[in-house]
C-alpha cells in the first residue's frame, strides 16, 4: 500500500519504519529540512534500539523516503497518517494547532480518496474536528478520518509497533475499516486482535490506558512513601500484589516518578477533557499531583541527610533520561532533581549513556557532564541512581567507594539488591526499603 506519514517526530518515525518494513511504499513528511536530510542519509534524530537498522535497510530497497513537500508525500497515498505533535496547552488541554492546521492544507490538495488516520494522541471528539476542517473545502466522499492510537514503549518502540498486543481502530466507515485491516494484518499473523470502534471510543481508549498505567505507578510509588515510614519493603510487597491474576506484575515498581512524552501529558489532558464535560475526574487529578510530588522525594532524602545548605557539597548522577533505552528527557525526574540540587547550591557531576546530548542544549552551564558513570564520582559526597539503565546494575562497587568522597548512594530506582549493599561499606537509601548504614 502507499502510504504517507505527516511528522516524523517518535511515533512519525518509528510507525513509519515499521510500515515500511512489511512491504508498504511510505514517505514521511517533515518541514524540518535539516531533519529530513538526515534521515534521508539513513541517520535518526532519535535514539531507539533497532530503529536505525530498519530505517537504513528500507532507504536502500526503495520503500521509504522522506520529503519537506506535503503536496508531494500524499499525492499517491492511500492512507495519510497524522503524527504531529499534541503539546499540552497552557491550560494543560492537548493543543491541537498542528494537527488542524495540517488538514486544512490537505483540504486544499486532496483530489482522490483517501483515509486521514490521526496516530498522534488525541481528545476526544478531534476526528470530527478534523473532518471538519477537511471539509471546508473537500466533498466528504473524498475522505474518511480514522483514529488509530500509538501503544508504543519508548526502549522497545520497534517490537511495540511489529508485534503489537492489540490494534485499536475507530472508524464508522466500512470502507476505511476495509483498507486498516488490510493494511495491520501483516502485524497480527500471531492472533492478537485488532479492534474496531467508533472513533470516539478509539481516542478515550489511548487516554484511559495511559492514565491507568500511570496511576499504578504512581499507587506504588505511594506505597514506597508509606513502606519507608512503617518499616516495610515495598518489593515484597510488590512481589505479594503482582502475583495476584487480578493485578498482574507489570508497573508496580517504586521510583521518583514517571515522565517522558506521554504520561505527563495524557493524564494531564484526560483530566482537562473531564472537566470540559463538567466531571471532577478525583483519580487522574491526583495521579498529576502524586507524580509532582515524588519528583521531589529523592531530594528530601539529601536534605536529610546533608541538610538544606549543599554548599560544598559535590552529588554524582546516574541518569538522566525519563526511562532507560531512550535519550528523551521529557518531564525526566532527574531534571527536576538537578534543579533542586543546584537551587541548594551542590555541584552535579551527571552521565548518561544516551541523553547527555540532549540535556547540554537544556542545562549545559549548570552540570558536569562525565565521559563514564565513574568519572562522576570522583570526589563526589553521594551518587544518585535516576533511570535504571543495564549498565549500572553490576557496577565495581570497589572502585566506587574509592572514587567517592562518602560511600553514599541514594537509589531512586531500587537498582541494587539489599541483600548484596548489605555486604558493602555503603550508606545505602532506596525507595520504599530499609535503609543500610554500613558506615556506622
Amino acid at each position: 500500500m502507499k502510504l504517507a506519514i505527516i511528522g516524523t517526530g517518535y511515533v512519525g518515525l518509528v510507525s513509519g519504519t515499521c510500515f515500511a518494513e512489511t512491504g508498504n511504499d511510505v514517505i514521511c513528511v517533515d518541514v524540518n529540512t535539516e531533519k529530513v536530510a538526515q534521515l534521508r542519509a539513513g541517520k535518526t534524530p532519535i535514539y531507539e534500539p533497532g530503529l536505525e537498522n530498519l530505517l537504513v535497510r528500507n532507504i536502500r530497497e526503495g520503500r521509504l523516503t522522506f520529503t519537506t513537500s506535503l503536496e508531494e508525500g500524499i499525492k499517491d497515498a492511500e492512507i495519510i497518517f497524522l503524527a504531529l505533535p499534541t503539546p499540552p496547552g497552557k491550560d494543560g488541554a492537548a493543543d491541537l494547532q498542528y494537527v488542524l492546521q495540517v488538514a486544512a492544507d490537505l483540504s486544499k490538495m486532496i483530489t482522490s480518496y483517501k483515509v486521514i488516520v490521526n496516530k498522534s494522541t488525541v481528545p476526544v471528539g478531534t476526528a470530527e474536528k478534523v473532518a471538519s476542517v477537511l471539509a471546508q473545502n473537500l466533498d466528504t466522499q473524498l475522505f474518511d478520518v480514522v483514529s488509530n492510537p500509538e501503544f508504543l514503549r519508548e526502549g522497545v518502540a520497534v517490537e511495540d509497533f511489529l508485534k503489537p498486543d492489540r490494534v485499536v481502530i475507530g472508524t464508522s466507515s466500512e470502507r476505511a475499516r476495509k483498507l486498516m485491516d488490510e493494511l495491520y494484518q501483516p502485524f497480527v499473523r500471531q492472533g492478537n486482535p485488532i479492534y474496531f470502534m467508533d472513533e470516539r471510543s478509539s481516542e478515550m481508549t489511548k487516554y484511559a490506558a495511559n492514565a491507568y498505567l500511570a496511576m499504578r505507578i504512581s499507587f506504588m510509588n505511594e506505597m514506597a512513601n508509606l513502606c519507608d515510614r512503617v518499616g516495610a519493603n515495598v518489593d515484597m510487597v510488590r512481589v505479594g500484589m503482582g502475583s495476584d491474576s487480578r493485578i498482574g506484575k507489570r508497573f508496580l515498581f517504586a521510583g521518583i516518578g514517571y515522565g517522558g512524552s506521554c504520561f505527563p501529558k495524557d493524564v494531564q489532558a484526560l483530566g482537562m477533557t473531564a472537566e470540559e464535560y463538567g466531571y471532577d475526574f478525583k483519580l487522574v487529578n491526583t495521579t498529576t499531583q502524586v507524580n509532582n510530588r515524588q519528583k521531589t522525594i529523592l531530594g528530601d532524602k539529601i536534605h536529610n541527610y546533608f541538610g538544606k545548605d549543599l554548599s560544598g557539597k559535590t552529588i554524582a548522577l546516574w541518569g538522566l533520561a525519563f526511562k532507560p533505552e531512550t535519550d528523551d528527557i521529557r518531564e525526566a525526574p532527574a531534571l527536576e532533581l538537578i534543579r533542586e540540587l543546584k537551587a541548594a547550591h551542590a555541584t552535579i557531576r551527571a552521565y548518561d549513556p544516551e541523553a547527555m546530548t540532549n540535556v547540554k542544549n537544556t542545562i549545559s552551564d549548570e552540570v558536569y557532564f562525565a565521559k563514564d558513570q565513574y568519572d562522576t564520582l570522583e570526589n563526589a559526597d553521594a551518587l544518585i541512581i535516576a533511570t535504571e539503565w543495564s549498565e549500572f546494575r553490576n557496577p565495581d562497587f570497589g572502585r566506587m567507594e574509592k572514587l567517592l568522597r562518602q560511600p553514599v548512594i541514594f537509589d531512586g530506582r531500587n537498582v541494587f539488591s539489599l541483600d548484596k549493599m548489605r555486604t558493602l561499606p555503603f550508606y545505602y537509601e532506596s525507595m520504599g526499603r530499609p535503609t543500610i548504614n554500613a558506615t556506622q
